[in-house]
């Protein structure tokens, strides 16, 4: 019972006027007022509009660990320009190397000799993560100046694969262009292992 009567004593309690009548739209403030001159010589400060770029990083290409992940990893690793004619040049240079089926051979798509062992060539890396590290130098050495440039500039498939015919890089230099194929890659995953996962 006394929790009845303290309930109706809440519910039939007047009400703060706040809660029971709200301020009409008319009320006016009556206090004081401020004021804020600025003088005439003064302007508003430059906006800053930051901007944000995303880029796909390692972690996400040897999480994805294709072929065409490899390839831009090269690009990223050279600080090249990701740009479609360069990934489609470094995509038929692996073709080249290795063939598409089995691009990652010995962890070297390139056959890279720089860092592997195999000065030929021939030699192989512990990961593909080391692989396009170490193509990336080898292609910054000072040895493939033009492949360098080419990829540089990031505007073709054709002259990048021109330089690398002309470069000392293979001692068939592709049948300057002969035996080099320019049918579309295919985009294949290599195993977990050859990524180091």
């Amino acid at each position: 019972m006394a929790v009845l009567a303290l309930g109706l004593t809440f519910a039939l309690a007047p009400q703060p006027e706040a809660v029971t009548a709200p301020r009409a739209a008319s009320d006016t403030f009556s206090g004081d007022t401020q004021a804020l001159r600025v003088a005439a010589d003064v302007t508003a400060p430059a906006t800053s509009h930051e901007s944000y770029v995303s880029t796909t990083g390692p972690e996400t290409l040897v999480a994805s660990g294709t072929n065409l992940d490899w390839a831009k990893l090269v690009l990223i690793e050279g600080d090249w320009p990701v740009t479609e004619a360069n990934i489609t040049f470094m995509m038929r240079w692996m073709r080249q190397e290795n063939g598409a089926d089995n691009w990652w051979n010995r962890n070297n798509p390139l056959n890279n000799g720089q860092g592997s062992g195999g000065g030929s060539g021939l030699g192989s890396y512990a990961t593909l993560l080391d692989a396009a590290y170490y193509a990336a130098q080898n292609l910054q050495s000072g040895r493939y100046p033009a492949v360098d440039a080419a990829l540089a500039r990031g505007d073709s498939a054709d002259a990048t694969a021109q330089a690398i015919w002309a470069s000392p890089w293979a001692s068939s230099h592709y049948g300057y262009g002969t035996h080099w194929s320019s049918r579309p890659y295919e985009v294949i995953e290599a195993p977990a292992s050859a990524w180091g996962r």
